[in-house]
């Protein structure tokens, strides 16, 4: 079992819940999980419009210059209301598929559908600038607090290309996480992990903690997560 301590907007204990632990053997289960378990819930534009509305904060607060962000599945967050909203700020970069990965272009009209659905803006060939940050959407995250997509590696290629590391942010509509470590070494890593009632960010390595918050009756509750690693294994 899971044990959380939960605290209410003074800080004061209100209880501890036990949830049920689930074991993963590899990421091709813990895929398939995510992936019925997004297709179970609803109200998917209620939740986008409250992970976008987080979003937003965070990017008002870090300020970058330069964002790598994507063109949303239907499985995905919409994130369009933050593209066009932080277009006006700062240089917006989406994927453009090449080969079994991608480069980046700048968001623009029109968008054409490809492979695996995916929509992109037309071609460009112009200087990149270093990102800031990147906003990555996910199916779940691990114990390492790393991310576990469709299984494709685009993500990762990309960033092992990168000769620098920019600040990541996980989003995704329904939170997918596990205590089981099931990336490898190039699994991309983040640093922010945001769902549409949590966001949780990470602090250093292993044995550090983690901590993350939601908004509650006009207030914030506070859930706060410790994490290590012994003999393989993450515990929370």
């Amino acid at each position: 079992m899971i044990f959380y301590k939960v605290y209410d907007c003074n800080q004061k204990w209100l209880k501890v819940k036990a949830v049920k632990k689930i074991i993963f053997e590899n990421k091709s289960e813990f895929r398939n999980f995510c992936k019925q378990k997004l297709l179970k819930k609803t109200n998917s534009y209620q939740k986008d419009k409250a992970t976008c509305k987080e979003l937003l904060n965070l990017l008002k607060k870090r300020k970058p210059h330069s964002i790598l962000a994507y063109i949303p599945l239907a499985c995905e967050v919409s994130i369009v209301p933050i593209l066009n909203a932080m277009r006006r700020k700062s240089r917006v970069y989406v994927p453009f598929m090449e080969c079994v990965s991608f480069k980046m272009v700048p968001f623009r009209l029109p968008l054409h559908t490809k492979e695996f659905g995916i929509r992109e803006p037309n071609n460009s060939f112009t200087c990149k600038k270093k990102i800031d940050l990147a906003i990555v959407p996910v199916l779940g995250v691990d114990g390492a607090f790393k991310r576990i997509g469709f299984g494709k590696g685009m993500y990762d290629r990309f960033f092992e290309s990168l000769r620098y590391r920019p600040e990541i942010l996980f989003v995704q509509r329904q939170e997918c996480f596990t205590k089981e470590i099931l990336s490898q070494e190039h699994d991309i890593e983040a640093d922010i992990y945001l769902t549409p009632h949590k966001t949780i960010i990470k602090r250093g390595k292993y044995g550090s903690r983690i901590s993350n918050s939601w908004s509650n009756c006009g207030g914030k509750r506070r859930r706060r997560i410790f994490c290590s690693k012994k003999n393989g294994i993450s515990k929370l």
